[in-house]
C-alpha cells in the first residue's frame, strides 16, 4: 500500500495548484483524477486580473503567455437592451492590468504538466470512490482506475479539489440545500467572422444572462445562464442557440456567426457546503462551495483558496496534528476572505432579475464612472469587496439611481463596449 504527505482528488485549477504549492514545499503529492488529460470543462473562461500574481506564483504563467492568450482590457455590462457602461481596467504597476480569457481544454493541460513537472504523482481516469478513515480523521482514499482496478491510497491530508461532484460532499453529506430556482448554465464556443472586442461582456435579458468572452481572434466562449425550469424537454441546442440570439445586442455580436460544439451544461450552480467534522480533510475550490458566475471570479476563488489551504496544511504538518480544530483555520480564513464577496454576488443575483431596478442601477453606474469602475475592481478582485459593501457605496449608489429615476434621458439602447469606457487609477 502506497503512502504519500498528501493526496488530491482532481485536477482542476484548484487541485493543480494545491499540488504544485505543496510539491514546491517538499511534500511527497499524490493527484488522482477521474478525467484523462487534455479535458473540457463548462466554464465562462474568464479569468480576473488578481489571478495574475497566483499564477507568477505557481510558475505557470510565463507557459500561458507563451500560447499567446486572448487579454481583456475591461469589461462591459448591459441590462435588458437599454443601458450600460464598460469599464477598463486600470494601470498596472509595469504593464496595463488585464484579464486572461483563456479555454479551459488550454488551462487545465498547462497545470497538469506543470504539476508532474514538479514531481508530483498524477494518476489520470482514478476515480476515488470513498475514504479510509481512522481514529476520526481522513487516513487516505479508496477507489478504482480506468482499468477499474481498485486500489488504496494513505496519506496524513486529502484535499478535496473535486469540484461540486467531490466525494466529499456525498461521503459527509456537506452540501447545503440551496434555495430559491435552480440555475443551469449551457456553454459552447462559437466562430465569429469579425473579431470582438477585447471586453468580457455580460449582458442581462430575459430569461436570465449571457456572458461573451473572445477567447482567439475569431473564437467566442458564450455562456447561458437560465433558471432550469425554463429548459425544453427536447433540442437543448436550439433552445441555446434561439435564446442567446433573440437579444439584439448578442445577435449583432454574433452575427453570422456559427456553434462549433454541442452546447454542454452544469447544474446547481450556487450552492454552499458545510465544513467537514473529520480531521485530516480540507475543501479547495467548487467543492468548498460555488457562487453564481456574475461575478465571474470561479478560477480565481480556486486558486486563492488553494493558496490559502497549502498554507494551512504546511503548518499542520510542522505542528503534526492534522485534527478538525489545528484545520478549522483554513475555514475561517476561506470565509474572511471571500465573505463579502459571496454577500456580494447574492445581492447582484436579487439585482439582475428585477428588470425596473436593474435598468435603473446599470443605468446610474453609466453616469457615475467612479462607481461603475469600483464594482468592476471588486469583480475583477484587485479591490477588496468591502469597498461597494460599505454603507458609504451602498448609500450613493441608491442616492444616484434616484436621481436617474427622475431624469428625462434616453435609455442607451444601442450600447457597445466602445461607447462608454471609464477609467480608474489605483494608486
Amino acid at each position: 500500500m502506497n503512502r504519500y504527505s498528501v493526496i488530491v482528488i482532481g485536477g482542476g485549477p484548484a487541485g493543480s495548484a494545491t499540488a504544485l504549492f505543496l510539491a514546491r514545499s517538499g511534500y511527497n503529492v499524490l493527484l488522482l483524477d477521474q478525467a484523462t488529460f487534455p479535458r473540457d470543462k463548462v466554464c465562462g473562461e474568464f479569468i480576473s486580473p488578481a489571478a495574475d500574481a497566483i499564477l507568477d506564483d505557481l510558475g505557470v504563467l510565463a507557459d500561458i503567455e507563451a500560447t499567446s492568450p486572448v487579454r481583456l482590457k475591461g469589461v462591459a455590462i448591459s441590462s435588458y437592451e437599454k443601458t450600460g457602461f464598460a469599464v477598463e481596467y486600470p494601470p498596472g504597476a509595469k504593464k496595463p492590468m488585464t484579464s486572461l480569457s483563456l479555454p479551459r481544454l488550454v488551462f487545465d493541460q498547462l497545470l497538469i504538466q506543470k504539476v508532474k513537472q514538479a514531481g508530483v504523482e498524477v494518476r489520470e481516469g482514478s476515480k476515488v470512490t470513498d475514504f479510509i478513515i481512522e481514529d476520526g480523521k481522513v487516513a487516505g482514499v479508496r477507489g478504482r482506475d480506468a482499468s477499474r482496478t481498485s486500489f488504496e491510497f494513505r496519506c496524513n491530508m486529502v484535499v478535496d479539489a473535486g469540484g461540486r461532484n467531490g466525494v466529499s460532499l456525498r461521503r459527509f453529506d456537506l452540501q447545503k440545500k440551496s434555495r430559491g430556482s435552480r440555475k443551469i448554465a449551457l456553454a459552447a464556443h462559437w466562430t465569429v467572422p469579425k473579431p470582438l472586442k477585447n471586453y468580457c461582456q455580460m449582458h442581462i435579458s430575459r430569461p436570465g444572462y449571457t456572458g461573451i468572452a473572445p477567447t482567439g481572434k475569431n473564437q467566442v466562449n458564450v455562456v447561458l445562464v437560465v433558471d432550469k425550469n425554463c429548459l425544453p424537454e427536447k433540442d437543448l441546442q436550439e433552445f441555446y442557440v434561439r435564446t442567446v440570439l433573440q437579444n439584439p445586442l448578442r445577435q449583432s455580436l454574433l452575427d453570422r456567426g456559427r456553434v462549433e460544439e454541442k452546447v454542454r451544461s452544469v447544474d446547481s450552480l450556487a450552492f454552499s457546503v458545510r465544513p467537514p467534522k473529520v480531521g485530516g480533510l480540507l475543501l479547495v475550490g467548487d467543492a468548498a462551495g460555488f457562487i453564481d458566475p456574475f461575478t465571474g471570479e470561479g478560477i480565481y476563488l480556486s486558486l486563492r483558496s488553494a493558496q490559502i489551504a497549502s498554507g494551512v496544511i504546511d503548518t499542520a504538518f510542522r505542528k503534526k496534528d492534522f485534527s478538525r480544530a489545528s484545520l478549522s483555520s483554513y475555514e475561517s480564513m476561506r470565509l474572511r476572505e471571500f465573505r463579502r464577496k459571496f454577500l456580494l454576488s447574492k445581492i447582484l443575483q436579487r439585482l439582475i432579475y428585477n428588470r425596473p431596478l436593474c435598468n435603473r442601477v446599470i443605468r446610474t453606474l453609466a453616469g457615475n464612472p467612479d462607481q461603475a469602475a469600483t464594482l468592476v475592481g471588486v469583480i475583477g478582485d484587485y479591490f477588496p469587496a468591502d469597498k461597494v459593501m460599505s454603507f458609504r457605496f451602498l448609500w450613493q449608489l441608491l442616492k444616484n439611481a434616484a436621481e436617474t429615476a427622475t431624469s428625462s434621458a434616453p435609455p442607451n439602447s444601442r450600447f457597445q463596449p466602445e461607447d462608454k469606457t471609464v477609467r480608474i487609477d489605483t494608486s
